[in-house]
């Protein structure tokens, strides 16, 4: 792991700033939240979500990267230091997660805590496929998760993954970017 910052000042050059991703997966979720939601957002890198959302419910954030902790913590985010959800309990209605998605091959790689926001592994979907197998221990019954996905990932492999995960998605929004990238939100809920 790369070095942990020192004091009490984050290195923003470390951090994944809001871009349209976030924006959209914001937008997506303040449609869906009820005021009696408990929200988890894994990866709540600056915390630009989590920070939005706390008015309306209950809102804890986790990201691995320190320095995005202390970010996520200026902004008034209860924020816990942690790998995605390693160590909560289960009582989450809702949880929120926007996958580091961009396929990096090992020689790509440029360890320093940026990364993690970024790094999908070789296919884009490394990251995604390790929180569907964990994150149902902290999904509360009949919670339900609200997922980024891009194109990189490939939409209907992304889809196989969660069903043999136990999930049913519905995707309940769709972006393209300038780029010609292309996100949609989905909404998963385990299996009966």
């Amino acid at each position: 792991m790369p070095p942990s910052p020192t004091g009490s000042v984050p290195d923003t050059s470390q951090i994944y700033p809001p871009r349209e991703d976030t924006f959209f997966l914001l937008r997506m979720a303040q449609a869906e939240i009820r005021p009696d939601d408990i929200i988890l957002e894994v990866g709540t890198g600056s915390g630009y979500i989590a920070s939005s959302l706390q008015d309306l419910c209950t809102v804890i954030g986790t990201d691995i990267n320190p320095h995005a902790v202390l970010l996520s913590h200026t902004r008034g985010v209860q924020v816990i230091r942690t790998d995605m959800a390693r160590g909560l309990r289960r009582v989450f209605t809702m949880i929120l997660f926007n996958p580091p998605y961009i396929p990096t091959d090992k020689d790509e790689r440029i360890h320093d805590w940026l990364e993690y926001a970024l790094d999908g592994g070789t296919d884009g979907r490394a990251p995604l496929a390790r929180f569907l197998v964990h994150i149902p221990e902290v999904l509360a019954p009949g919670g339900r998760i609200m997922i980024l996905i891009s194109s990189l990932q490939d939409f209907h492999r992304c889809e196989e993954l969660f069903s043999h995960t136990g999930f049913l998605s519905t995707c309940i929004g769709s972006e393209i970017l300038e780029d010609g990238e292309k996100l949609r939100i989905y909404i998963l809920k385990k299996k009966d």
